[in-house]
This record gives C-alpha cells, sequence and structure tokens, in this order.
C-alpha cells in the first residue's frame, strides 16, 4: 500500500473513532521558533517541520521567529497568543532556561506544555590558532593564579557554555563569580573574537567552529559530553579530570491549554517526525547527537535542569 494511501486510511479510520486522534496527520501546524533566523533553535524547527511535511505528517508549517532575550520574547508571545492551539508547538532548549532565569521574563515556561527533548549539541572549548596556551590544563593552571586574565568567551549570558565555564572553574576550586566570560550576541562574533585572539578560549556547538578547527585556526581541547563524540577526536573534560558533562539540549512545547489528548496527539506526531529520513539527514548534517525523551520524563527533565541550572548560575554571579 501507499504511504499516502495509507495515511488517508488512517484518517477515515480516527474519524470513525476506530483510531485515537494521535494517529492521524495534523492539517497546519504552526511554529515559534523563539530565535532570529539561522541559528541552532531555527535550523531545528525548520528540519522539524520539513520531517513533517515531506511525510505528509502534516499538511503544512508555518513558521514564526521572535528573537530576544535568550527565548523569552518568543516565549511570551507563545504563551499568550496560542492558548488552548492543539497545533501550536514552540522550539526551546537549555538557553531558554538560562535566559528565564537571568531575566525573569513575565510568563512561565510552566504555563506551555511539555512535548519532546529532540537533541542535544554538545559544546567544544577552542583555543586560537596563536595561543599561548596548549591544553585545558594550560588554561586551568592560569585560571587558577588568575581567574580574571583568562577570557572565556562564548554565546549570550546564561548559555550553556557560559555555564560550563562557571562549571569548570567551579570543580577545580575556583569561585565561579571571578571568571572573565565575554558574551557575543552571535556566532560569528565570537568565532572573529576566536580567531583574532581577543579571547583566551571560546566555546560553542560542535558544529558552528567546525570548519575552523578543520582548517587549523582553531585548536580544540575540551568537548562536554559524556563521552568522546564520534568522529571528532577530541577529550571530554571528564577525561581530563573536570567532572563537567552539560549538552545544549533542545525540544518542542505545545501551548498552554491543551488537552491530555491534543498533548498525546501532538507528541505522537513529534515522534513520528523524528523517525523519517530527513530528520536522519538533518541531525547528520549539523551533528547533533539524537536524545529524544517525552511526556512526564521529559517534564521532570526540564524541572531538574532549571533547579541545576539556577544553582551553579546563582553560585557563578549571574543571577
Amino acid at each position: 500500500m501507499r504511504r499516502d494511501t495509507f495515511l488517508k486510511s488512517m484518517v477515515a479510520l480516527a474519524a470513525t473513532g476506530a483510531l485515537p486522534l494521535s494517529a492521524w496527520a495534523a492539517a497546519n501546524i504552526k511554529m515559534m521558533i523563539p530565535a532570529n533566523p539561522g541559528g541552532g533553535w531555527d535550523t531545528t524547527g525548520r528540519a522539524l517541520g520539513k520531517a513533517l511535511t515531506d511525510s505528509k505528517l502534516a499538511d503544512t508549517v508555518t513558521f514564526d521567529n521572535k528573537g530576544g532575550a535568550a527565548g523569552a520574547l518568543g516565549l511570551a508571545q507563545f504563551v499568550n497568543g496560542s492558548k488552548g492551539d492543539p497545533n501550536a508547538m514552540m522550539i526551546m532548549g537549555a538557553v531558554m532556561l538560562g535566559g528565564i532565569i537571568t531575566g525573569k521574563p513575565p510568563v512561565s515556561l510552566s504555563q506551555a506544555t511539555p512535548i519532546a527533548r529532540l537533541t542535544s549539541e554538545y559544546n567544544v572549548f577552542v583555543l586560537p590558532a596563536n595561543s599561548q596556551f596548549k591544553s585545558m590544563k594550560d588554561v586551568i593552571d592560569q585560571l587558577k593564579k588568575d581567574p580574571g586574565s583568562v577570557k572565556w568567551g562564548g554565546g549570550s549570558r546564561g548559555s550553556t557554555e557560559h555555564i560550563a565555564a562557571a562549571m569548570i572553574a567551579q570543580r577545580v576550586g575556583v569561585d565561579p563569580s571571578k571568571i572573565n566570560y565575554v558574551a557575543f550576541r552571535g556566532g560569528g562574533e565570537a568565532t572573529a573574537a576566536i580567531l583574532g585572539g581577543n579571547v583566551t578560549v571560546g566555546g560553542s556547538g560542535f558544529s558552528e567552529f567546525a570548519e575552523y578547527i578543520n582548517a587549523g585556526k582553531m585548536k580544540p581541547i575540551a568537548v562536554t559530553s559524556a563521552q568522546r563524540l564520534p568522529g571528532i577526536n577530541v577529550p571530554t573534560l571528564k577525561e581530563q579530570g573536570i567532572d563537567v558533562e552539560i549538552g545544549n539540549w533542545r525540544g518542542v512545547y505545545g501551548a498552554p491549554g491543551i488537552t491530555p489528548e491534543q498533548r498525546k496527539a501532538l507528541t505522537d506526531l513529534v515522534l513520528a517526525a523524528v523517525k523519517t529520513p530527513a530528520w536522519a539527514e538533518a541531525v547528520k548534517k549539523n551533528d547533533w547527537t539524537p536524545a529524544v525523551m517525552s511526556g512526564d520524563a521529559f517534564a521532570k527533565f526540564v524541572d531538574d535542569e532549571f533547579a541545576s541550572l539556577r544553582a551553579t548560575m546563582v553560585k557563578s554571579g549571574m543571577v
């Protein structure tokens, strides 16, 4: 049976009540991307949308980019404008939790409905090619001597690389509030600062730095994953005696006020999408690590992650 014929059959069965609503495709998905075009959340949202439409799990997917305040502006628009909409979804992730903790927006993530975690992208720390340092050990030795002399460069205040730098300091016995972190508005600014030797060490997702690492313009010295990343011969922080593991995970939330049945339908839709060839291609292209988790387990993960991040951020003076 052809796939489109199969899906039409499922729709017919759902209409008669023989199949639950969650078994058939949503007609029109509205996806909030709380970031400007071109970044990690935008790439994730559009890859998910392509997976939904290519596989005919959804007829259409429309995108709304609303950047600013580490996702808090998009979150506010989503919470206030999508109440009860079973076809609305929002891309979010670890960076949003950091933004909420530091920015204290007027709306709460708990007002929306957790659906699923999709991926995790681990950070890599790099040195400029002409750095006086050769390894993470060299950086740590200098950090212990004079914390302010080590300039960490990366994304926004409260980003995963900012939090990772604070965690590294804490684990090696340095007051995390004394780290010298330089936040940049985008990956391009951070990359330029590293290439120009304007920061001591830079951090970001591996895909952001891959071309410069491969060209010998940046020297990778550590990754924040539990094990070495496939095909990337860079030691983990844990291998180097620094007990830090943190991923820049990304996920999906549904609108406030949807019913349990609507939540299940949206969850089933997303879980079906991440099993498609289009999604697999996006994961490979972007060097994402699959990290699928859904339902109550995902909701608990977010709560635990929020508490853990907040504790680290308070100790480091970010809050």
